[in-house]
């Protein structure tokens, strides 16, 4: 299929911060791509180099064959952006905010009305639409930021974390919206930490890591890659998690993880072994177990596995180091 998006050698950087490190990427036009990672992996940067909000300092990054740098102009003409947090104008009411929008791509009054009539009816807006913005819900706000983000009719859409800190059913919501634009042809580029909405939107995916791109392919294949089911052995003391992942380490000879903060260690389950096969040698060195549980491997387990960590563990040290004053 033609390419909606092309990057090669994407490399960007902040000081003597390399945000992104020679990033690779092909989206093929009517699809959902994956960017998965945690803070600081570099899926925002990507965002914005590719919506002409920054400058990439080495590398290619084209959108339907325009380069970000060189055809700008062109490449915002046929994007759409919803970023992680929601853009509309609290003191407008839900009209209002998409007619401003209509008038920003200088689009006719006509056309505006009736463009914002069929989306506030299509994100179940319209009893809504005459309320100032600051009195929506989190998932009403959602739902208008993307609505605005199609007034213009995208070929591609930027979805930056569109569910961070939604409620379920708001989650369940986007998640519809981004199927039906797909199925109408809309290609959406979507970026998450959420394991389980990579898993459920996207036809493929691109695992980002320091700004690298370590895995692509569909989730399927992805998780066929890891193989081996998992076992997941939670602990009755956090400070027995270091001892256990040592010992699972020696048993299996692979690279467990422990989660100290979950009092669990995740670790490969090899075909054939059995669970006390597993479990035997923490008994003997007295290892209190609470629970063990083992399943197929999820999304999680592929980026634990490229990674040596979970995207969820990572997220929990981004968010330390920030409250120590540290910067990503």
């Amino acid at each position: 299929m033609p390419a909606a998006i092309e990057v090669a050698g994407l490399c960007k950087r902040f000081g003597s911060v390399t945000a992104l490190d020679h990033l690779e990427l092909t989206v093929p036009e009517g699809t959902v791509h994956g960017l998965l990672g945690p803070n600081g992996a570099g899926k925002t940067t990507t965002v914005r180099v590719l919506t002409t909000l920054l400058r990439p300092d080495e590398g290619k990054a084209e959108i339907f064959g325009f380069d970000v740098r060189r055809n700008a102009l062109q490449v915002r003409s046929i994007i759409g952006l919803t970023g992680q947090y929601t853009t509309v104008d609290d003191m407008l009411t839900g009209r209002e905010n998409l007619h401003m929008v209509g008038k920003l791509f200088r689009m006719s009054t006509p056309d505006i009305k009736v463009r914002a009539t069929e989306l506030l009816e299509r994100f179940d807006l319209t009893e809504a639409a005459g309320r100032q913005a600051k009195t929506y819900s989190g998932g009403m706000r959602r739902r208008l930021d993307i609505a605005a983000t199609l007034m213009s009719r995208p070929q591609l859409i930027f979805l930056d974390e569109p569910t961070a800190a939604l409620d379920p059913r708001s989650r369940m919501d986007v998640w519809r919206i981004v199927n039906e634009l797909v199925e109408e042809g809309t290609t959406v580029l979507l970026t998450t930490q959420y394991l389980e909405e990579a898993d459920h939107l996207a036809d493929s995916l691109s695992v980002i890591d320091s700004g690298k791109v370590i895995a692509s392919g569909a989730p399927d294949e992805l998780k066929a890659e890891v193989g081996q089911a998992w076992a997941d052995v939670t602990l009755i003391d956090a400070a027995a998690v270091e001892k256990t992942t040592q010992i699972l380490r020696e048993r299996l000879g692979t690279e467990p993880v422990g989660d100290p903060e979950a009092m669990q260690v995740h670790a490969p389950l090899p075909e054939g072994m059995t669970l006390n096969e597993l479990l035997n040698p923490l008994r003997d060195s007295g290892i209190a177990i609470a629970d063990v549980a083992v399943r197929r491997p999820t999304l999680d387990d592929v980026f634990l596995a490229l990674t040596g960590h979970t995207a969820t563990a990572r997220a929990s040290e981004d968010v330390k180091s920030k409250k120590k004053g540290g910067k990503r």
